[in-house]
């Protein structure tokens, strides 16, 4: 409910509560709503039909929620929130565009800059014809890198994977590349990272 909310800015009715949980019966998730109700997690209001109230949580209407995954998925059309591993409320002007969604970092992913293994990833929808120089993208072209500095030339567009010892690829039809985001952000938790050895690069 809280992630619908956020992403809807109004609750979900009893009907999307029950297509999001495989319930056929409106009355069983109406009782489900009313024994969260009578256990302090909810107000109801039945004369509405999106008439739920969360109580304890905060709403604010300055943050999202972003799905967040293990690893990058294959396209856009396999982001899933509902197989996220997690939500992540961000900062609606850090994660605001619809489809942003977040992906746990590998060692190797972004280590060129100083991302480490376990920070989150912001990826941003984006189009090939939208991108700048310079821009970093999650994108799929037939190699093991994901993380790719995006720049254009003459022929097409080079991808230059961010991976320790990465290389450059050249790719002259840009229709090949399966562009999943830009990348806006990366967030640490910094009581989880003061181990980390950061160096220079």
């Amino acid at each position: 409910m809280v992630q619908y909310l956020r992403a809807n800015t109004y609750q979900p009715s009893i009907r999307e509560i029950g297509e999001r949980f495989g319930i056929k019966s409106t009355k069983t998730v109406s009782e489900h709503l009313q024994a969260l109700a009578d256990k302090g997690f909810l107000e109801r209001d039945p004369s509405r039909s999106r008439g739920v109230k969360i109580l304890g949580v905060d709403l604010s209407a300055q943050t999202v929620s972003v799905p967040c995954f293990r690893a990058v998925p294959e396209t856009r059309a396999q982001i899933r929130t509902d197989e996220a591993e997690l939500h992540v409320s961000v900062d609606l002007q850090m994660g605001g565009e619809k489809g942003c969604f977040m992906v746990r970092a590998g060692a190797r992913d972004l280590a060129v800059l100083g991302v480490v293994e376990g920070d989150f990833v912001l990826v941003a929808p984006a189009d090939v014809d939208d991108l700048g120089d310079g821009q970093i993208v999650a994108a799929r072209i037939g190699t093991d890198s994901v993380f790719h500095r995006f720049t254009r030339n003459g022929k097409g567009v080079y991808l230059e994977s961010l991976a320790p010892g990465g290389g450059q690829t050249l790719v002259e039809n840009t229709s090949d590349i399966t562009l999943l985001g830009r990348v806006t952000a990366f967030y640490r938790r910094m009581d989880e990272a003061a181990a980390v050895n950061l160096t220079q690069h």
